[in-house]
């Protein structure tokens, strides 16, 4: 097919279609006449695309197929409906499909932890290798490096800065998935072993228990949301791998858009997990009451997870945006 020809061909259309794109009334012939204009656009898109790419052509035929799609569908703007449908629907879908991600991940990390504090807790050598005996010590004694960490700071801003260091985590988790999730192993490798040399080195000094009741009121909830980060990034990477019945670039683009839009959600998930580590985990609650707390929110999480996520997957939820807001996806002639 030349390029040339078909612009002469069908320049006319197009310079109507552009014409109609432009007015904000249209009467019902006309509007019947954008939407066949459109379609036959969005053909001849796919026939250049298909047979000869000429870079100019393709790019201009995608700039009037996508206007004319907006004025076909008509445009909308965000509002409160997208908030609510993204935390009702998106997000709880998004976290049960990716459920044996997270969840499997979950369970190699925590077991990893607790091998990397055995480890700490009952070899000297190691500890030493960690630290002089004197820091040490300042880590571990009561009131120490580990227990004051939590109270310290103001607790606004402490949660804030908690917040955002988080969120910094779990954002790398997301993003790192499209480098086939590599960099993603990275980042769950530190978090386990942050987490596996504090456990060994308050239970070598016999002061485990504590650790536990400042740790455990908001480190589940926040352990939770690093874990579902991990494994929607590396769901991610395995799309890149193994695209399924997609194809690459489709594939991609739903699992991107879910991926990508669970930095909102795990940001109010770790904004909560924020709030308990900054005014409940340093309180002088009990620290059975603290622990009641923390494992609370998790189970209101999980619930929020499993139970209402499935039943948005039910209904054929994705965690993808709304099919208005989506691409059309063009035909390609063979």
């Amino acid at each position: 097919m030349d390029p040339d020809n078909l612009v002469a061909a069908h320049q006319a259309e197009w310079a109507r279609l552009e014409v109609l794109c432009k007015r904000r009334r249209l009467t019902g012939e006309e509007a019947d006449e954008l939407v066949a204009l459109y379609q036959r656009a969005t053909g001849h898109l796919a026939r250049v695309q298909a047979t000869a790419p000429d870079p100019a052509l393709v790019a201009r035929l995608t700039t009037l197929v996508a206007r004319a799609r907006d004025a076909v569908t008509g445009s909308r703007s965000a509002g409160w409906r997208d908030v609510a449908r993204y935390f009702t629907v998106s997000f709880p879908a998004a976290l049960y499909r990716s459920r044996r991600w997270w969840l499997s991940i979950a369970l190699v990390s925590l077991l990893a932890a607790a091998l990397v504090a055995w480890w700490v807790a009952t070899h000297p050598e190691v500890r030493d290798s960690l630290a002089t005996p004197a820091e040490l010590r300042e880590m571990t004694r009561p009131g120490g490096e580990y227990e004051a960490y939590y109270s310290d700071r103001p607790a606004a801003s402490f949660a804030a800065q908690v917040w955002t260091n988080n969120a910094w985590i779990a954002a790398q988790c997301l993003v790192f998935g499209v480098f086939l999730g590599l960099p993603v192993l990275w980042v769950l490798l530190q978090n386990v072993l942050n987490l596996g040399v504090g456990l060994g080195l308050m239970a070598s000094a016999g002061r485990l228990d504590l650790f536990l009741g400042l740790l455990l009121p908001h480190g589940l909830l926040e352990l939770t949301a690093v874990f579902v980060a991990g494994g929607m990034g590396l769901r991610l990477g395995w799309t890149v791998i193994d695209p399924g019945p997609r194809k690459r670039g489709a594939a991609l683009a739903e699992e991107g858009r879910a991926t990508i839009g669970m930095a909102l959600g795990l940001a109010a998930v770790l904004l909560v997990s924020g709030i308990l580590e900054a005014f409940v985990t340093p309180s002088g609650l009990p620290t059975w009451a603290r622990i009641g707390i923390g494992g609370t929110a998790e189970t209101l999480f999980l619930l929020y997870a499993l139970v209402l996520g499935r039943r948005a997957a039910a209904v054929g939820e994705v965690g993808d945006v709304e099919a208005a807001d989506r691409a059309d996806l063009q035909p390609v002639a063979a």
